[in-house]
């Protein structure tokens, strides 16, 4: 007897985008009326269609993984297949540090560093990597060799590193829970070691096993347990934070952006972003900061509250998105200015003398980039009625009942951080992976490695990161003798 196996069944815009594919039109709803040609569809019109599209897509329920809501075409020698574990079900998952690490040898080893030389050789100037991993589960450990590998054969270019967690895990019992906290311990650890900075990213409230409150924005209506949106609110702030070493000009080198945070061994860094930036349209930018004159109008974004003492070693502010938005106020002759910011003459001296009214001592670098983040579909719609279809606030409420405005692209202000905060952040991820013998309760995350002396060796690093971020009330670091009275 011979069983059929249906194919998995595609959402509407995987259908769609499998029509635009093959060179079919879609219904004049969904675009605006442009002429189109018949036959084959390149890819860049492809991705242009989609950026004109008008149809609204509704994933909340079908969509279980990236690949679910992915628009660009992958090239076929970016794609590796793990073929030694499952993605779903409870057998055979990649859950544990020491299974990602022992991935990486042998012929998959030797796949990664053909294909990397592939992509490089292409390359005019490689200013460096930058790396995108789950820290939750196994792939922390596969991570970690990668950028082993990474600062082993690239050891002179820039290794930027960003760990992933996604908010919540429905329904995943106590053990699970205390596997990724390992999982983030370790990769925090060596990730960190390997790279020229190391951030993560996340929606939670912090990194405890205990269940937090995940982030909230003021303009966005997102559901923290649906990766989809998570994972939606995290690209945008991940689109602005890269922007120094992206731009086509006057872009900023890798190595240039690591070297402003990571000093003197700090190389973990934290992010905060105001998503969307509240800027009320046709204002102008010290009008939005005036609103923000108590706090800082960002959240974290690395389950990292920032201390809110003044204290930074280094800060990398990135403004995405003011296009057709004044960023100096507009005086006549003898009005006084509202503010002390009303009266600069540039955006950059706007927002340095906001950023260091918080920040007094801080090294500060910053990026202004007019173009603004885009939110082609299937981006979820999860911005408040407050903000129009460019991501500006409105000056007009819409009626109760009134459906929201599609929006097509938002201002971010983003801003990558290495202080004193980072020292609490990592001293309890060191608490919560040390309050327990893991040989007792988790015997089996160490089956397939770390050995066990690896496993305390590593927590002895995050201590000793954790103390680099010690500082006292005047700025000036502590001593290793002072601190080693204080443990």
């Amino acid at each position: 007897m011979v069983h059929k196996e249906s194919p998995p069944e595609r959402n509407s815009f995987l259908e769609d985008l499998e029509k635009m594919d093959q060179g079919e039109i879609l219904a004049e709803v969904d675009f605006p009326s442009q002429p189109q040609c018949s036959g084959s569809v390149s890819i860049n019109t492809v991705n242009s269609h989609l950026a004109r599209v008008q149809k609204g897509y509704q994933l909340e329920v079908g969509v279980k993984v990236w690949s679910d809501f992915l628009r660009i075409h992958l090239h076929p020698r970016t794609i590796s297949i793990i073929h030694q574990y499952n993605h779903n079900g409870e057998a055979h998952r990649l859950e544990a540090f020491g299974q990602g690490e022992s991935l990486l040898r042998g012929s998959v080893l030797e796949e990664l560093e053909d294909r990397l030389h592939f992509f490089v050789e292409e390359c005019d100037y490689l200013q460096g990597f930058q790396v995108l991993c789950d820290l939750a589960d196994g792939f922390a450990g596969l991570g970690s060799k990668v950028t082993e590998m990474l600062q082993d054969t690239y050891g002179g270019r820039g290794i930027l590193t960003w760990g992933l967690m996604p908010v919540s895990h429905p329904d995943s019992p106590p053990v699970k829970d205390l596997y990724r906290l390992l999982n983030c311990t370790l990769g925090t650890v060596h990730m960190a070691s390997h790279s020229s900075f190391f951030c993560p990213l996340t929606l939670r409230g912090g990194l405890n096993r205990r269940t937090s409150s995940p982030v909230a924005f003021t303009y966005l209506s997102y559901d923290p347990s649906l990766w989809y949106h998570s994972s939606s609110v995290l690209a945008l702030a991940l689109d602005a934070l890269t922007t120094p070493y992206r731009l086509r000009n006057n872009s900023i080198p890798m190595w240039q952006v690591a070297d402003t945070l990571a000093l003197s061994g700090r190389k973990v860094v934290a992010a905060y972003g105001a998503i969307p930036f509240p800027m009320m349209h046709g204002s102008c930018l010290p009008d939005a900061l005036f609103g923000f004159s108590e706090e800082l109008p960002w959240r974290p974004l690395s389950a990292c509250s920032e201390l809110g003492d003044g204290r930074c070693y280094g800060q990398w502010v990135t403004l995405k998105g003011f296009e057709g938005q004044k960023l100096i106020s507009s005086l006549s002759p003898g009005t006084k200015p509202l503010t002390p910011l009303h009266s600069l003459h540039s955006g950059e001296a706007v927002l340095a003398s906001y950023i260091r009214s918080f920040y007094p001592s801080a090294h500060l670098a910053l990026q202004l980039v007019s173009a603004p983040s885009k939110l082609t579909p299937p981006f979820p719609q999860i911005f408040s009625q407050s903000v129009d279809t460019r991501g500006f606030l409105q000056s007009q409420q819409l009626p109760p009942g009134f459906p929201a405005p599609v929006v097509s692209s938002a201002p971010i202000l983003t801003s990558l951080q290495s202080g004193p905060a980072l020292d609490p952040w990592l001293a309890e991820l060191h608490r919560g992976a040390s309050a327990f013998d893991i040989r007792r309760v988790a015997p089996s995350f160490l089956s397939q490695g770390p050995e066990m002396a690896d496993y305390q060796e590593a927590l002895e690093q995050l201590r000793l990161l954790a103390r680099c971020y010690r500082d006292d009330s005047g700025g000036v670091m502590r001593s290793s003798s002072e601190d080693d009275d204080d443990d």
